[in-house]
């Protein structure tokens, strides 16, 4: 059988479709230094919500502890929402005023 004969959808039209699919916009995830939530506190939310291995998490604490804040995550903004809402209930839950925005 002949191929020649057959066409895809678009080929051969005047103007060409555009496909692409804008990327969500990214926001960062930062946490911030307060003098009652504790270190190991802060690594455990750093791997069991923001999926750091333990070693990232620890330095990432360290950011916070060291300089007042860091940026603990880069994410599209529902996912940001969704683990800062979550950091901050577990944070909350167990006693802590841990801050944690997005930017």
């Amino acid at each position: 059988m002949d191929d020649s004969n057959i066409r895809t959808a678009g080929t051969g039209s005047s103007f060409a479709e555009d496909t692409s699919i804008p990327l969500p916009p990214e926001k960062k995830v930062v946490f911030y230094n307060d003098n009652y939530t504790t270190m190991e506190f802060v690594v455990d939310i750093l791997v069991s919500i923001f999926n750091k291995s333990h070693e990232a998490a620890e330095k990432l604490m360290m950011q916070v502890h060291e300089q007042g804040s860091s940026t603990v995550g880069i994410y599209t903004y529902d996912i940001a929402v969704s683990r800062t809402n979550l950091a901050i209930q577990a944070a909350r839950k167990n006693g802590y005023p841990l801050r944690v925005e997005i930017e």
